[in-house]
């Protein structure tokens, strides 16, 4: 093939409906159709891959979420029988987690699917991944989402200047701005639209809630900040994710990969020739609430989940559940004692910790708290999961690394001294009482992330080389031979 051969990629809804404010595309609609582009550079092969595809064994893996909206149908989590299964294939069938409501809402979330269409999902995702990572999507642009901090005069000067210029550049742009920044005296809403009459109409304002349910009508997200910018997107959009591009204005630079300075260049760039997208990992987190008495310290929480009671659906039910890039981190909170934590890994009792807490994190936020904690630096690429311990009371409590496919929980034994809190990607901070657990697998929406064209094989090595100094030291003098 050669770099001319296209293809155009349809967007598919998830089923919502309805419009938001002046808006008329469908959600269907919303998200225009995405031409992808093969680079030129990795149209070589190894003869090795060059097999008949009808050799090919074929799989029934269904294409995952992301942000050409296709989406799992995965039966709601049901049990699906299988009288011809031996018993690790019906162990594969079980949910990996209880539905003590049997709501179907409930059967959006990862942690009700079995252990194969884990499995299933989190290799789809892998392979979605490693699709895009050869290719440029060029996308028709009409709807871009500005992200900034509302808070900051610089930042807010910078997206007035952002929007400026996409307004005048094409007459079929529409930007959206926060709501918050319509009577902003610095953004100067009115002053804006008062400059050029083509801008009344195109200029609209975003909401949380239009996030959380219309995702689909945004075409690119171009945040403006530091890394906590990028983490607000991806905690905005909780569940399909626009390609978020990130200019970097903060004091970090691991995930805002283009500098400001010549937005105008990269982004005439990226609308002309396309992007190039690197799928991160995202964990779903799901509190689940004891709901027998506060005090009862008979219970035992390790038979609850794994035990004789297990298959008791009535013991705790779910209370929220957050999509999140970096960590899941379970600690002490205010308490002057360490916490007492009993850690899951799928139907398996891991081990019992004793520290002030405990980071769950994604590749992706390797280089944040699980670095601070004295976790690995881990390429965003891999599919795991980080599990490393914040101030263990024991030496041997090493940092562990898990396949992306397993499902973790965390919880606090009825017995315990304390309470434990638990946070995501550092927001919504929730009480844990003794009973209560988490539970911590992947998401169905994985994040976005446009990379540079230019450098996009070895810009997460730089970024860790720029930003950790990474390896830096005085070099080794040479030996100077002397007769």
């Amino acid at each position: 093939m050669d770099d001319a051969h296209t293809a155009n990629i349809h967007s598919e809804s998830d089923g919502d409906s309805g419009d938001h404010g002046d808006t008329n595309a469908s959600d269907s609609d919303a998200q225009q159709a995405l031409e992808v582009v093969f680079q030129p550079e990795n149209i070589h092969r190894r003869k090795s891959s060059l097999v008949p595809s009808n050799t090919r064994p074929q799989n029934n893996r269904k294409r995952t979420n992301c942000f050409v909206h296709s989406f799992l149908d995965e039966n709601n989590g049901e049990y699906l029988p299988n009288h011809n299964a031996s018993y690790e294939g019906l162990a594969q069938e079980r949910k990996v987690d209880k539905d003590p409501d049997g709501a179907l809402d409930a059967g959006h979330q990862s942690r009700l699917l079995t252990k194969k269409q884990i499995s299933d999902m989190a290799f789809g995702i892998r392979e979605l991944a490693k699709r895009l990572a050869h290719i440029r999507l060029k996308m028709n642009v009409q709807h871009v989402f500005l992200l900034a901090k509302a808070h900051d005069a610089t930042l807010i000067a910078n997206t007035r200047e952002v929007a400026h210029w996409l307004l005048t550049r094409d007459q079929h742009y529409k930007v959206y701005v926060e709501d918050t920044l319509e009577h902003n005296r610095v953004f100067d809403a009115e002053g804006l639209l008062a400059s050029n009459h083509s801008f009344e109409g195109r200029l609209k304002f975003w909401t949380n809630k239009l996030c959380a349910e219309k995702p689909q009508t945004f075409d690119i997200v171009l945040a403006l900040g530091g890394d906590g910018t990028v983490l607000y997107a991806s905690w905005l959009f909780q569940r399909v994710v626009p390609p978020v591009l990130a200019f970097s204005l903060g004091s970090l630079g691991f995930l805002t990969k283009f500098d400001y300075d010549g937005f105008q260049n990269t982004l005439s760039r990226a609308f002309k020739e396309g992007i190039t997208v690197s799928l991160r990992l995202r964990f779903e987190a799901t509190v689940m609430r004891s709901q027998v008495h506060n005090g009862d310290s008979a219970r035992d929480l390790v038979e609850q989940l794994i035990g004789e009671e297990s298959e008791d659906n009535h013991t705790h039910k779910p209370d929220g559940t957050h999509n999140i890039l970096n960590e899941v981190v379970v600690d002490r909170g205010p308490n002057p004692t360490m916490s007492t934590i009993e850690l899951f890994g799928d139907d398996e009792h891991f081990t019992t910790i004793q520290a002030d807490g405990i980071c769950v994190s994604t590749p992706t936020g390797s280089t944040a708290y699980n670095l601070a904690a004295g976790g690995s630096l881990c390429h965003p690429d891999n599919p795991v999961v980080l599990v490393t311990a914040i101030c263990a009371h024991t030496l041997s409590f090493r940092p562990i690394i898990l396949p992306d496919t397993i499902v973790l929980r965390a919880g606090v034994p009825y017995d315990a001294r304390t309470s434990s809190w638990a946070s995501f990607d550092g927001r919504e901070r929730v009480e844990l009482r003794p009973g209560d657990y988490v539970t911590i697998s992947a998401s169905r929406f994985p994040f976005p992330s446009v990379l540079p064209l230019d450098r996009k094989s070895k810009d997460w090595v730089d970024s860790i080389s720029r930003t950790l100094n990474w390896n830096s030291r005085q070099r080794q003098k040479s030996f100077k031979e002397w007769n």
